[in-house]
């Protein structure tokens, strides 16, 4: 007897329906899965027969196939468990064939219950999408199953409790959120307030600005400094995710499994911080079946690069055309998949191996090539994606133990926070969400038909004077944007053009 049960594969983020095809026939028994298989689903082979066995039911002492169509579709993970074992339930003649209207997914532990499983987002997007009416899902995978609108959510805790469901013994209630979805950012307890950090005023501000527009920062200076620490403050000041912004997250964070199991939806924006020493696949994504890496686990948040110019070249090269397009293209013999990377990139570095390259009260041991050529690791175009250059000099003594009190992360956020809604109006007509993503298109509209008399002279000057590209000038426009939108202004004016040219990088020779 043959059934038919569908499912959904990951491809990437996205998702593709999945046949699940189960033919019972007479033979010596055996149990064989076709369709590219990988090895956690041959797996499943020994997972679904003690957990059909253990759940009350017969196991068939015959030929059995399963069909994973398209059968040139790679099938990995152990989510096809449920649906292989609910098909040969559906074949053997013990629960009544389905109309095929509902979609399957779930690992399967061998006394029946079922298990988390990663990517449950997307296979539930998709599935609505072509039409599906409900969805089978791991009880603990409910509350995110139930982030898309449109489609039933079927907890299920063990195949028992579906197989009576299918039987009309005892209906699956579908499953009702208790919970408003999250819509604030809210930092965390441990998160480092601006408030506690003495000095470096400048730097604040420089970061506050790369917030508000979503900027991409490079910090330079000794060590002890507070780089380190001033980066560990910046979720504090971030912008809360808008819904769709949220959902992007979530679904990334849902197939890398990652996904927290009490927040059901990513409520912070993501904060990465990989060690110098991550590969290129782990940086970019990559791997056999390719999974996203670091800078699309950063998506819509802050990716930190700590020490900087130890990371390979190769590594940090790999990064420059996703901070120019916001996606990264991973191609594998098996095929090509694209996934976002649209993040905020903040590194720190020392200017020099030992450190105190021009520190006023420590001596430099490093020689003036060791200098150049620790400088040199990072390249021009690298560089050149970069908005803000800020210097973080050793903080004095009179500024660690003053008393007086400096702005809390609070105060700064809520500037942060009316700069966003007021860039959301400017771009409601389009897909773009803060200043640093605009295109030439928008840099004219809003950057330089918005400037005034005096600004339009400094910038040609800029324009010559500092040698800026065609990409470095556009930079400082959105700069320049940002900094009018901090101060609720719709023209940019001189003085919001001359701070954001403070910020492009000096000389490296």
């Amino acid at each position: 007897m043959l059934a038919k049960v569908s499912s959904c594969a990951v491809v990437g983020l996205d998702g593709e329906v999945v046949e699940v095809e189960v033919d019972i026939s007479q033979g010596l028994p055996a149990f064989s899965i076709v369709g590219l298989p990988d090895a956690s689903v041959q797996e499943a082979k020994e997972r679904v027969r003690s957990a059909v066995r253990n759940s009350g039911h017969d196991f068939p002492l015959k030929r059995i196939t399963v069909n994973l169509a398209p059968a040139d579709l790679r099938k990995e993970g152990p989510s096809y468990d449920l649906p292989i074992a609910v098909g040969i339930l559906m074949a053997s003649g013990q629960v009544p064939a389905s109309d095929n209207v509902a979609v399957y997914m779930g690992e399967l532990s061998l006394d029946g219950k079922l298990r988390h499983t990663s990517g449950v987002l997307p296979m539930v997007a998709l599935a609505r999408d072509h039409g599906f009416e409900a969805v089978f899902v791991p009880a603990e995978d409910a509350a995110e199953a139930s982030l898309i609108d449109g489609v039933r959510v079927m907890p299920v805790s063990a195949l028992a409790d579906l197989t009576s469901h299918l039987q009309a013994v005892q209906p699956i209630a579908p499953f009702v959120p208790t919970e408003p979805r999250p819509s604030a950012q809210t930092p965390d307890a441990d998160t480092i307030d601006f408030r506690h950090i003495r000095g470096q005023e400048h730097v604040k501000r420089a970061l506050e600005v790369a917030a508000a527009g979503g900027h991409n920062v490079l910090m330079t200076g000794p060590p002890g400094a507070g780089k380190t620490l001033l980066t560990r403050a910046i979720p504090g000041i971030l912008p809360a995710m808008t819904p769709q912004e949220a959902l992007e997250v979530t679904k990334i964070y849902s197939v890398a499994g990652l996904l927290p199991q009490d927040t059901p939806m990513m409520q912070k924006r993501p904060f990465r911080a990989p060690h110098h020493t991550v590969s290129h696949a782990g940086l970019v994504g990559g791997g056999r079946n390719p999974r996203p890496g670091e800078i699309t686990l950063s998506h819509r948040g802050v990716l930190f690069l700590d020490e900087l110019p130890e990371f390979p070249h190769s590594v940090l090269e790999s990064i420059r055309q996703p901070m120019e397009d916001g996606v990264v293209t991973v191609s594998r013999a098996q095929g090509t998949v694209t996934f976002p990377a649209n993040f905020m990139m903040v590194a720190a570095m020392n200017p020099c191996p030992c450190g105190f390259y021009g520190d006023p009260t420590k001596h430099c041991t490093c020689s003036p090539s060791t200098v150049t050529r620790y400088q040199h690791r990072i390249s021009g175009p690298l560089l050149d994606r970069i908005d803000i250059f800020v210097d973080v000099p050793r903080v004095e003594y009179d500024k660690l133990t003053d008393e007086v009190a400096t702005e809390s992360s609070g105060e700064v956020s809520e500037r942060v926070e009316a700069s966003r809604t007021r860039q959301h109006l400017r771009f409601s007509e389009s897909k773009l969400v803060c200043n640093a993503e605009m295109g030439p298109v928008e840099v004219r509209e809003f950057c330089q038909r918005r400037l005034e008399e005096g600004a339009t002279s400094l910038l040609r000057m800029a324009m010559n004077q500092l040698s800026l590209s065609a990409r470095a000038f556009h930079r400082v426009l959105k700069l320049a944007r940002t900094i009018a939108d901090l101060s609720a202004s719709d023209v940019i004016t001189t003085a919001h053009l001359a701070e954001a040219l403070q910020y492009r990088q000096r000389s490296r020779d």
